[in-house]
């Protein structure tokens, strides 16, 4: 079947990273019943990274693929109106809203004479209690829609037809992590992984309604592609 817009359930999300050494990187992010693979960079997930951004002060995340500089301006521009919105209502901005306030803006550079697109495709992550968790995508166009399942950046096609293939509506997180790392493995360079090279992270929320982003260790990481046998043999390549 093929990738459908999707519902508003509970979901959560798991994201590693590609490390800057090669060029084929995806990112993968699993939320309970959706998934999506972008194209990031190493970054330490509390800190500033290349391609992962937080918009809003709990409530969204967003990973770019294309141009860093043309979305440091964009995720500027999100984050003064998600800070607007949360100063005037005293609450998060809606998830679609914020999309669809920087798609416009995405849109608006698509029409006059002189100006260019930005050259930029987003996958966005968040929650906000109307809708629950959401996962959308927008392209340079300023286009946007909401997903199971979808993919930016490099190998995006390879990436979304194993999506289609394997996915699976009331898949566990564990098998999330199997497919997200199946993902990887089919999708980059090489068909064995290093926790030196992923970065994962999952987001949640607790029993009383706080959402959080923990993330993995290497040891976790190491762990997960052990259990799946995609796992890189160190001595060897020591030798």
């Amino acid at each position: 079947s093929s990738l459908t817009q999707a519902p508003r359930q509970h979901i959560r999300s798991l994201f590693p990273v590609a490390s800057p050494e090669d060029e084929r990187k995806i990112m993968c992010y699993f939320y309970q019943t959706r998934w999506t693979c972008g194209y990031w960079r190493w970054g330490q997930f509390k800190q500033q990274c290349n391609k992962e951004y937080r918009t809003g002060e709990t409530n969204m995340i967003c990973a770019v693929a294309g141009m860093t500089a043309d979305a440091n301006i964009l995720i500027n521009y999100a984050r003064q109106a998600a800070q607007r919105y949360l100063l005037t209502y005293n609450e998060d901005i809606p998830c679609e809203q914020l999309v669809r306030r920087l798609c416009d803006l995405k849109q608006g550079y698509t029409q006059h004479g002189g100006l260019r697109p930005f050259g930029v495709s987003f996958i966005y992550a968040g929650w906000d209690p109307k809708r629950q968790f959401q996962l959308y995508q927008s392209n340079p166009s300023g286009n946007y829609g909401g997903w199971k399942a979808t993919a930016v950046g490099a190998n995006r096609a390879s990436a979304e037809s194993l999506l289609k293939q394997d996915y699976k509506e009331d898949c566990k997180l564990t098998d999330a992590c199997g497919l997200a790392v199946k993902v990887l493995s089919k999708t980059m360079d090489s068909t064995k992984l290093s926790a030196e090279k992923l970065e994962f992270a999952t987001v949640g929320q607790t029993s009383d309604g706080k959402i959080y982003h923990r993330l993995w260790s290497a040891e976790e990481i190491k762990q997960l592609l052990k259990e799946h046998d995609l796992a890189k043999d160190e001595s060897a390549e020591d030798k």
